[in-house]
């Protein structure tokens, strides 16, 4: 291992990390976004929505990030639509985690207890307020495990962003072995970013869960 290829590395490593976790941040969010209303058209039984979002779920769900991207990055352009490589990235990451949020978030309005809303309606609650004070918060605590553990698999998945040739830590990684062939010292990096991005997840995500599930059951 040698430090001073380490430290000569270490510059075009933290530009690939910032991006990297800029496309990543950019692709969970509209995995939210997408997911909650996927997850609410298919609660809610919505006519005709209801199917076009149960089609995007199973599509996506079943088909591998590297094919979407290639789809999106190589396919579009034949039909007039260009997109660049960060922007087919973010795109390409949302529509794959939304297909797994949107799974998530209908576990968790599934698993709230009919108790829970006859309780509430016999009570006198509108419907309005069952869903915002009700449903909707207890769904969303029920679903914080499949949340994290989505977003940790999304962050993962920017690995194939190299594909369609974004300077990500994997290209970065790739690049720099071809180019001087230290591969112990490029692929040390990569293994040690990586581990920077997704480690603080895992533990912010492990507390918010303790302290959701204490606020439900409390242990």
């Amino acid at each position: 291992m040698d430090t001073d290829v380490l430290i000569s590395y270490l510059p075009g490593y933290a530009e690939a990390f910032f991006l990297t976790v800029r496309i990543g941040l950019i692709g969970i969010a509209i995995s939210f976004v997408l997911g909650i209303v996927s997850a609410f058209c298919i609660y809610f039984k919505i006519p005709v929505l209801r199917r076009v979002f149960n089609a995007y779920i199973e599509i996506f769900r079943n088909t591998p990030l590297l094919v979407q991207l290639f789809f999106i990055y190589f396919g579009l352009p034949k039909i007039g639509i260009a997109i660049s490589a960060e922007v087919c990235g973010a795109l390409g990451l949302g529509l794959l985690g939304g297909s797994y949020m949107a799974e998530g978030f209908r576990s968790g309005l599934d698993a709230v207890a009919l108790s829970q809303t006859e309780s509430a309606l016999a009570l006198g609650m509108t419907k309005s307020g069952l869903f915002f004070h009700v449903i909707l918060p207890e769904a969303f605590t029920l679903s914080v495990p499949a949340i994290v553990a989505n977003v940790i698999f999304l962050l993962k998945e920017t690995s194939v962003f190299s594909a369609i040739s974004l300077m990500d830590l994997m290209f970065t990684a790739k690049d720099l072995i071809g180019l001087y062939y230290n591969t112990t010292e490029a692929l040390f990096l990569l293994v040690v970013f990586y581990i920077v991005m997704l480690l603080p997840v895992s533990i912010i995500g492990g507390i918010v869960e303790k302290k959701v599930r204490y606020k439900m059951f409390g242990n």
